[in-house]
């Protein structure tokens, strides 16, 4: 599809979609409730611009000054779109909801789904301390991958496996970095049944997972963690978690597919809590535009 078709798809899924529209309106309870640039239009630029690889709220407003003029000629400045972009940061969420929603409509039939979190990194090791941007959704995590300490967020993700490509996102949120990811999703796990889930040693409690087991017919498959004092580990459970990890590896597929695709995981330069919420699920917004919808595959 040619980025025109690719844009008026995008611009007719947003300003059709009656759970965006609904919250939109909500939102625009003021004496200027119906603006000459619309919201609509606001979040049809900014998911456009990330899907071209502008991953800045400027770079993405430059690239429409330079090259859609013609397409948004009541593009207000840009302190102001950028302010409005703020504004509704939560209609990102109802798209992120709404796409999944499709994207998942006819997979009820898988039965194994993997789950894993990423860290969104608004300040590295050294500022981790003392980073304050963003407080209130905020604070300091380990990230064991990385091995590093950093302020921030997490995005914790399930996704169904699906053969040969990514895994079907089915549910995700963020919390702040410290949160444990198994706390984090137990409310969401004890709402799947009939599933294997595929997760980090983190995700593992034996206790939990029998409660899941009896009650959900689900089973969260990890790889097995050393006994305490033990340096060795038995071949058959190195094979065992060689093999989980086989299984798990789309979720970090899709970890580095967002990453790569919209610069997800770095949030740096943002100040604020109502940005960073932009820049976190209006990227994830464009990535599932790719990965979920039909809006670009017609």
């Amino acid at each position: 599809m040619k980025w025109k078709e690719k844009l008026i798809s995008l611009y007719l899924y947003i300003s059709e979609s009656k759970a965006i529209k609904n919250y939109l309106q909500h939102v625009r309870q003021s004496n200027n409730n119906s603006p000459p640039f619309t919201d609509e239009e606001v979040m049809t630029i900014y998911i456009f611009g990330i899907i071209q690889k502008q991953t800045k709220v400027k770079d993405i407003y430059k690239y429409v000054q330079q090259h859609l003029s013609d397409w948004f000629p009541k593009l207000p400045s840009y302190p102001t779109y950028d302010t409005r972009l703020n504004a509704i940061n939560g209609a990102f969420i109802v798209m992120v909801n709404e796409l999944i929603r499709e994207g998942t409509s006819t997979l009820s039939f898988i039965n194994e789904s993997v789950l894993d979190s990423l860290p969104i990194i608004v300040a590295g090791n050294r500022r981790s301390s003392s980073a304050r941007a963003a407080k209130e959704l905020c604070d300091k995590g380990y990230c064991s991958s990385k091995n590093m300490y950093y302020y921030g967020l997490k995005l914790h993700l399930m996704g169904f496996v699906r053969p040969d490509t990514l895994p079907m996102p089915e549910c995700c949120g963020i919390t702040s970095a410290s949160e444990n990811d198994l706390t984090v999703a137990r409310p969401m796990l004890e709402l799947i049944y009939n599933r294997k889930i595929y997760a980090d040693k983190i995700y593992q409690d034996t206790d939990f997972n029998a409660q899941l087991q009896h009650k959900n017919n689900s089973i969260i498959i990890t790889p097995i963690k050393k006994q305490k004092g033990q340096t060795l580990e038995d071949a058959a459970d190195n094979l065992f978690s060689k093999a989980v990890s086989a299984i798990r590896q789309p979720i970090e597929s899709i970890f580095n597919w967002l990453i790569e695709t919209t610069h997800l995981q770095n949030a740096t330069k943002v100040r604020s809590s109502k940005g960073l919420l932009v820049h976190v699920w209006g990227k994830i917004a464009a990535a599932f535009c790719l990965i979920c919808s039909t809006i670009f595959n017609s």
